[in-house]
């Protein structure tokens, strides 16, 4: 018998890749599924970063780089949070990280002792909580409905702050839910941390460019906040670059040099190669590509086509989100229903029934803090899209 440690024990599996691993076990098995569960793009990385890579090994970057990363990539990070957020920071306050997740928890084990309280708004990321746990604060979650566009207010979040509460993380645009934050309700959120000094801010900023409203907002705009707040971002969503893993925090100087410390005792330096590509990607005026518009305007295409077709399935009850690509219907009409054995209590159950009768891959919003609800990725074509509407629509049908 293994005895496992009381951290890993507390932790859960991630609940996005459990849904994809069985949905590969059913395609091994010879059936047709839809994966609408995992967060990626479907498209390719652009091919002037897969040009930088390539000239990357041929100018033989194959060494240990810095732990925090090549102070070109940092620079290049800079320039772009001038150019794209109007933000002014020094490569120094910038650690390059192996994806957003590895910056993420960098951040919060240099934040978060045993017993501090972070909140987190709901429908959250998967993995927040787990990361909080790690970190062995405690999370506060504060619900969040499809009513409100799944945001927010700023009464909530001074009714949840506590002399225990160190750290807010929140995403935006959002995963599950696509929904993104205006300047003005940022504002009202940043003038309830005012008054709360000892309050540091995770904003999550990795669908920054996958967002139909226009420009991107970011909280650490407001100046009165702003040394308090640790920007989350990266190349995977907005350059179609997920494999790469490369991710970053962008913070107050203490603060990066903790997590520069962590990640010196755990990973070292991201991959040398992913960072001189990503150079190529951050110095990329999403303004001015033509690419990266197109991969956007398509995902907008998408999203239209899909709402359409959600609203079309009785007890579905959604939002249409400003950005990311995905959409999280509240699903609790189907709560109590049946097929023969089969009985739906929760939103884990749908998804399990979903994909056992119409072979199509969801993730329950339990996994989100949100037991009523479902997420569904638009990350895939127009054809698929339209084939899960269909199947799952006729398998709803049969509850009764």
């Amino acid at each position: 018998m293994y005895i496992l440690s009381d951290r890993i024990n507390r932790l859960s599996e991630s609940e996005t890749l459990a849904m994809t691993r069985r949905s590969r076990e059913l395609k091994e098995q010879g059936f047709d599924v839809i994966n609408l569960s995992i967060g990626q793009p479907d498209f390719f990385t652009p091919e002037h970063i897969k040009d930088a890579a390539k000239e990357a090994l041929d100018q033989n970057f194959t060494f240990y780089p810095p732990v925090n990363g090549y102070p070109e990539l940092r620079k290049a990070i800079c320039f772009k949070l001038k150019r794209d957020n109007n933000l002014d920071y020094t490569p120094e306050q910038v650690v390059v990280s192996t994806g957003a997740k590895q910056a993420l928890a960098n951040t919060m084990l240099s934040l978060v002792n045993p017993g501090d309280e972070v909140i987190v708004p709901a429908p959250y990321w998967v993995s927040y909580r787990e990361i909080v746990k790690m970190a062995e604060g405690t999370s506060v979650v504060i619900k969040a409905g499809v009513e409100n566009d799944f945001k927010i207010t700023p009464d909530q979040l001074e009714k949840a702050i506590t002399p225990k509460t160190k750290v807010f993380i929140f995403s935006s645009p959002c995963n599950p839910t696509g929904s993104v934050y205006s300047k003005e309700e940022l504002a009202a959120l940043a003038t309830v941390f005012e008054k709360h000094p000892g309050i540091f801010i995770i904003s999550d900023e990795i669908y920054e460019l996958i967002n139909f409203k226009g420009s991107h907002e970011s909280i650490a705009q407001f100046t009165e906040i702003k040394d308090r707040v640790i920007i989350i971002n990266g190349v995977s969503k907005g350059f179609a670059m997920t494999g790469w893993r490369l991710g970053y925090s962008v913070s107050h100087i203490e603060i990066a040099k903790a997590c520069d410390k962590i990640q010196g005792q755990v990973t070292s330096g991201a991959s040398s190669i992913s960072q001189r590509a990503a150079i190529a990607a951050i110095l990329t005026d999403p303004s001015s590509s033509e690419e990266l518009k197109h991969m956007v305007e398509i995902f907008k295409t998408r999203r239209e086509l899909f709402y359409n077709l959600i609203n079309d399935i009785p007890g579905f009850k959604t939002n249409l989100p400003d950005g990311a690509f995905y959409f999280f219907p509240e699903v609790s009409y189907y709560f109590g229903k049946k097929n023969g054995e089969t009985v739906i209590n929760n939103g884990t159950d749908l998804c399990n029934y979903i994909l056992d009768t119409a072979h199509v891959a969801l993730v329950s919003g339990e996994a989100f803090g949100s037991d009523n609800c479902i997420r569904l990725s638009y990350a895939t074509s127009e054809k698929d899209l339209i084939e899960s509407a269909r199947r799952i629509k006729e398998v709803l049908s049969k509850l009764t």
